[in-house]
């Protein structure tokens, strides 16, 4: 997708899938740089004992709902709640431990260089 290119506008609040058996994942724009990408999770956390470890940083805002995320080099979990936001380093080890499981929570994800 060209950035330069006008687009009907979207809604990141609908195209919800009903059922998700895992995370769902959706690039919204992407160039050689940056990557956009929305994730929805209802009730889905990172199995046990696997940690992102990504070469990007990524700063994360929660959209809706409730997550806990947890970071390998720290026993401090991060309580989310709509709005809020962070920035994740590259090659931070983390893991989302918990989102609530009666409703989405809805993410935007920025991975940039």
């Amino acid at each position: 997708m060209n950035p330069l290119t006008p687009h009907a506008p979207q809604n990141i609040y609908t195209d919800i899938p009903e059922v998700m058996s895992n995370e769902f994942f959706q690039i919204l724009h992407k160039t050689s740089n940056m990557k956009i990408e929305r994730i929805i999770s209802r009730g889905h956390s990172t199995p046990a004992g696997q940690w992102y470890d990504q070469d990007s940083d990524e700063w994360v805002i929660l959209l809706k709902g409730q997550a806990t995320l947890s970071y390998e080099d720290t026993t401090q979990p991060v309580n989310l709640s709509t709005g809020d936001y962070l920035l994740i380093p590259a090659h931070t080890k983390h893991r989302v431990d918990w989102t609530h499981q009666s409703c989405e929570s809805i993410w935007l994800a920025i991975h940039f260089n």
